[in-house]
């Protein structure tokens, strides 16, 4: 029997619960569970995404390419540039993020899409975030020539409204 295609609904994304294993132990005594550090972490999802100037300028935890670790935040950002093996990186990020291969307690906020060059994209690589987009929240950084020449940046460029109000909201 041939089936179609599985649904997404858009929006932060968890690790599945784990199945019902039946009745419970008796409770123990645990010790306290480590507080969660607020805000959020930025995964890069390829070499060079732009994780490092993304948490200079918006704030939050630069885990660099790794899971945030003990006591960084549990909610993940990932960052991928906008040209094809970037593309291909971040969806299959998402990818296990939707089968649950992510530490335990790591949730999928959005993802950042950060240009890879001035101007427009292609149209192959605009259908590909269009695509991106119909699955999970997508925030796009556009091309920020300064960030290049001398690594400067005095505060969100233009265009990323919607990527501060996120950053904003969760400090």
């Amino acid at each position: 029997m041939r089936q179609g295609p599985e649904i997404w609904i858009r929006g932060p994304v968890a690790a599945p619960e784990p199945p019902d294993r039946g009745p419970a132990a008796p409770e123990m005594p645990l010790a306290p569970a480590p507080a969660e550090a607020p805000g959020f972490s930025w995964i890069g999802v390829h070499g060079g995404a732009g994780v490092t100037t993304l948490a200079g300028v918006f704030g939050g935890q630069d885990c660099g390419r790794g899971w945030p670790g003990p006591g960084d935040p549990s909610s993940v950002l990932l960052v991928a540039r906008t040209h094809a093996a970037g593309l291909t990186a971040v969806g299959r990020a998402v990818e296990e993020f939707r089968l649950g291969r992510v530490p335990a307690g790591v949730g999928l906020d959005s993802v950042v899409l950060v240009a890879d060059a001035p101007g427009r994209l292609p149209r192959p690589l605009a259908q590909r975030v269009r695509l991106l987009e119909s699955a999970v929240d997508v925030h796009r950084v556009p091309w920020v020539p300064a960030w290049r020449l001398d690594g400067t940046y005095e505060g969100p460029p233009r265009g990323t409204e919607s990527l501060v109000r996120r950053t904003r909201r969760v400090h």
